[in-house]
């Protein structure tokens, strides 16, 4: 009997786990999903528990089934969710500003603008990005996240559930400490960054050099004309070219179908063309003596906005409530995300390409690219996000984080850090990275003549913990806000 089935079903007589998500999942993913829990409620409540009493064995339990109303609420609300905005627009940008602020922020350093060289380089980046939860050392106010983690809990919890204070303190105290404890220390280690990119791009292969070996001696009759050699050349030239039109006829069906299916696809969340929203903005729109504006925002329609005007304002999911002056657009239109820009713009602020001719003009070509072929790249993009975003991905990220925090059914050991040469050695192998294939004659096109010093540049913002926290919790911030849109509408209140 596996520890999940004995931990949260200790009476049920089926020896089958039942489903967490109410979407059709795979048994290994919920089986992986049920270990977590089972592991976290073993680790972090099981302890204290058993001194109090040993014979209550449906405590873990409840907690077990208040854990699965916030996971099917989540699961519902990712689905229903207007996700690409977030992955292509957001995520880009904050990520973009990140690096233009600590730039700014480390160049003021030693002068007068850091009061005289006093304040470091955290404080200097902490009055860029200010955030009320983190103070100027890069340290979480815990009182934050956990009224955060409060609100969530209100939003996924049915009022019978998310009443009993106790249960509701508990279930809150566990995440708080995975998160602040385990999880965010870990990920905001420049370190930790620096070795998640290198596995994901692979290490270096190391060349060996070996002594140049003396040619052998070379006939006259090997020098004269061989037909045999020109067949051999022959048919490897036709070989080859064979090959490449081969690749070539690959490539160009499996665009053609792509293309097909991204065009036979709709978008998962439309901006602003279903009828009754039509209706709602049409009513406002004669009632309102505000001026239309010229540029409207894209709004995310959601199930709880009725056709009527009045029932606008009791709107809860939704932060920013539809404006009385918003101009409406004929269904059979779409409204431009130009998904692409943010991602090409954060690539150029990453990589520093404006301060290089070769690079600027490539980044900006793709960028008319793009624009170009704007109403596909942003059906494409959504597309292969949806893609990718499959219970295949889902259960990797679950087992991974099993493993990670949990290597023995226990919580692991502080980790212990990289030396200051393991860390170096990790910060030399990303340096010294270069492509295989045909981008090694992109890169110094790309990176400049010196791709290591471009590559240092694009590591130096990733390597202050105090200021990846800033970058962690926005974006935590960001996401937490597209998922339960009412935290927004809780934090103007």
């Amino acid at each position: 009997m596996s520890l999940a089935k004995r931990l949260l079903f200790p009476s049920s007589n089926d020896n089958s786990l039942p489903l967490l998500l109410v979407s059709q999942v795979s048994a290994e993913l919920n089986t992986e999903l049920y270990d977590f829990i089972a592991l976290a409620l073993r680790a972090f409540v099981n302890p204290w528990w058993s001194k109090i009493t040993r014979y209550d064995k449906q405590f873990l339990p409840e907690i077990t089934r208040i854990l699965t109303h916030v996971f099917r609420v989540l699961e519902h609300r990712a689905l229903t969710a207007d996700l690409p905005p977030l992955v292509f627009r957001d995520v880009p940008t904050i990520v973009a500003v990140h690096y233009r602020d600590y730039r700014n922020a480390a160049s003021k350093v030693s002068t007068s603008y850091a009061s005289g060289g006093a304040m470091a380089l955290p404080q200097l980046f902490h009055q860029l990005q200010p955030h009320m939860a983190i103070s100027p050392d890069g340290v979480i106010d815990s009182e934050y996240v956990r009224q955060i983690l409060d609100l969530v809990l209100k939003v996924c919890l049915p009022t019978e559930d998310y009443a009993p204070e106790t249960e509701r303190l508990i279930v809150r105290e566990i995440i708080l400490k995975i998160l602040l404890n385990d999880v965010i220390p870990k990920i905001t280690e420049p370190w930790f960054i620096q070795k998640m990119i290198l596995d994901q791009i692979g290490d270096q292969p190391v060349i060996k050099t070996s002594e140049p070996r003396t040619p052998p001696p070379v006939s006259a009759s090997s020098q004269s004309f061989s037909f045999h050699a020109i067949i051999v050349l022959f048919l490897s030239a036709v070989q080859a070219i064979s090959g490449a039109c081969l690749a070539l006829i690959n490539a160009y069906k499996q665009a053609m179908t792509t293309i097909k299916l991204v065009n036979q696809s709709s978008s998962p969340r439309p901006s602003a063309v279903s009828t009754p929203q039509m209706q709602v903005k049409s009513v406002s729109l004669k009632s309102s003596s505000t001026p239309p504006m010229k540029d409207p925002l894209s709004i995310s329609p959601t199930p709880s906005i009725s056709s009527s005007s009045s029932s606008l304002p009791k709107s809860p999911v939704s932060p920013t409530a539809f404006p009385p002056h918003t101009v409406l657009i004929p269904p059979e239109e779409e409204i431009p995300q130009d998904y692409a820009q943010p991602a090409l713009l954060m690539i150029t602020e990453i990589f520093s390409t404006n301060d290089r001719y070769a690079s600027s003009t490539i980044l900006g070509t793709v960028e008319m690219a793009a624009s170009a072929f704007t109403p596909f790249v942003d059906r494409l993009l959504p597309y292969l996000l949806h893609n990718t975003l499959s219970s295949t991905f889902l259960f990797n990220i679950v087992r991974t984080a099993k493993r990670t925090l949990f290597p023995n059914g226990y919580p692991a050991p502080p980790p212990v850090d990289p030396t200051p040469e393991e860390q170096a050695e990790i910060r030399a192998k990303l340096l010294a990275w270069r492509p295989t294939g045909g981008l090694v004659h992109l890169i110094p096109l790309l990176l400049g003549p010196n791709p290591s010093e471009t590559l240092a540049g694009a590591l130096d913002p990733l390597s202050n913990k105090a200021c990846n926290v800033h970058l962690v919790l926005v974006l935590l911030d960001r996401i937490l806000i597209t998922l339960l849109p009412e935290l927004g509408v809780s934090a103007e209140l």
